[in-house]
């Protein structure tokens, strides 16, 4: 860690470097301006912010709920007992 200035709420910002590959620097780097953030840390410090709040929802949880989205929307949907029948449930479960 380097220098470190406090913020008017009283939180001290402090500065911290770690390393990565170059590649991966690259891809961070057309991240973050393809999303239109302003600056590689503004768009880190959402990053982590958003992992550090959100730490039980991965990518392939909102990979699955888009793809239920985009089912529901196409009217690819089955009933309940269909599901029950097709999964061998009895619902009681």
């Amino acid at each position: 860690m380097s220098e470190a200035t406090t913020r008017d709420n009283g939180d001290e910002i402090v500065t911290v470097n770690f390393k990565l590959t170059q590649s991966f620097l690259d891809e961070i780097d057309s991240t973050w301006q393809g999303r239109g953030f302003n600056s590689r840390s503004e768009f880190i410090r959402y990053t982590l912010r958003d992992a550090t709040e959100f730490p039980t929802f991965d990518r392939d949880e909102l990979v699955a709920l888009l793809q239920a989205e985009e089912d529901i929307g196409e009217g690819r949907t089955m009933s309940a007992e269909e599901a029950r029948e097709k999964f061998g449930t009895d619902g009681d479960e």
